[in-house]
């Protein structure tokens, strides 16, 4: 199960993360049915980013795998993905697994996509600690 608490230690360093390369994203964090647990806007965000960080959160959860795998499938030419309920296909959305077992996810929004990545790995990565 993820806690409010690895919630916050998720969204914390990954706001940190952020900061240090100077990027305003909204960070959301998800449990195992996609339901909102945490959620940072840091100042100057642009407000979209609300919605799309926690779509991209969603995503990586309902499907069990990054949002970066359906980003490029749709490079890739498959443009149907797009189409996929619930889908967010860029890059910036990873599942939080302990044990083996999905338990939630990250979604980060706010800069270029693969920037995005970096914050929500960061963000992922304090699942471990």
């Amino acid at each position: 199960m993820l806690t409010l608490e690895d919630a916050h230690r998720i969204t914390s360093a990954a706001r940190r993360e952020a900061t240090d390369h100077g990027w305003n994203v909204v960070i959301a964090v998800v449990d195992d049915g996609g339901h909102l647990i945490s959620l940072a806007r840091m100042d100057g965000t642009q407000k979209a980013s609300v919605r799309i960080a926690e779509g991209k959160a969603r995503t990586a959860i309902l499907f069990k795998r990054p949002t970066k795998a359906l980003e490029d499938t749709v490079l890739e030419g498959r443009m149907v993905m797009m189409s996929l309920p619930d889908a967010i296909c860029l890059e910036g959305g990873l599942p939080l697994i302990r044990d083996g077992v999905h338990i939630g996810a990250i979604g980060v929004s706010g800069v270029k996509s693969f920037e995005d990545g970096i914050v929500a790995a960061r963000g992922a990565a304090e699942l471990g600690r």
